[in-house]
């Protein structure tokens, strides 16, 4: 990270005519300006974060349009409100919903009867990838996170879960974030880095 810094600091020196783009989790902002302490001034970071409600319906509706489908209004309420409208979310649902559905009209119904479907394939793949990476300890801190919701929460509260003190569970912590798995949108907060992993691991593991 820090070559990577200094080789577009000497670039933006030099003039260059060279643009670096780039994709990261929360706590890339944070790492990079752990490298480097003017990397706020060389890079901009946008946010990247849910489609607005406008956005995410009309990425439903387009592609269904086209094929001369449309969505009845309550199922496009129950997408979005399952889904946070989160893009990655809203291909799943759109996907099983559209395999479920029977009619040129797309309906309640149809979207709750997709939903252990989309769910079904979350849970296989989405996050179990991020569940295999972590160690026993990891996966009890995670679940202590799971169980206050999806936060953003206070690292006291999250170690309290745990039952440990917050300096004991301070490594497993950092070990999560440096994992990806969870980040700090401010100081002492945790947060997941991704939407309903709190309940999918509330489904993995029912108990703590």
């Amino acid at each position: 990270m820090e070559a990577l810094i200094m080789a577009m600091h000497r670039c933006n020196q030099r003039q260059l005519p060279f643009v670096l783009f780039g994709a990261g989790l929360p706590q890339l902002r944070a790492k990079m300006g752990n490298s480097k302490s003017y990397v706020e001034r060389l890079f901009d970071f946008p946010s990247v974060a849910a489609l607005k409600p406008q956005e995410a319906t009309k990425a439903i509706t387009d592609p269904a349009f086209k094929e001369n489908v449309r969505y009845e209004q309550a199922a496009l309420d129950e997408i979005l409100r399952i889904t946070l409208c989160y893009p990655y979310f809203i291909q799943e649902w759109g996907h099983a919903t559209w395999n479920i559905a029977e009619n040129d009209v797309i309906t309640l119904s149809d979207v709750q009867a997709a939903t252990p479907t989309a769910l079904m394939r979350l849970d296989e793949g989405f996050f179990r990838v991020r569940l295999d990476r972590m160690t026993p300890t990891e996966k009890k801190y995670i679940r202590a996170l799971a169980e206050l919701g999806p936060g953003p929460h206070r690292s006291g509260d999250v170690a309290a879960e745990y039952g440990a003190e917050v300096s004991s569970v301070a490594p497993i912590r950092s070990s999560l974030i440096g994992k990806g798995m969870i980040y700090s949108p401010a100081h002492g907060d945790t947060e997941f880095t991704v939407p309903l992993f709190d309940e999918f691991m509330k489904r993995e593991i029912p108990g703590l």
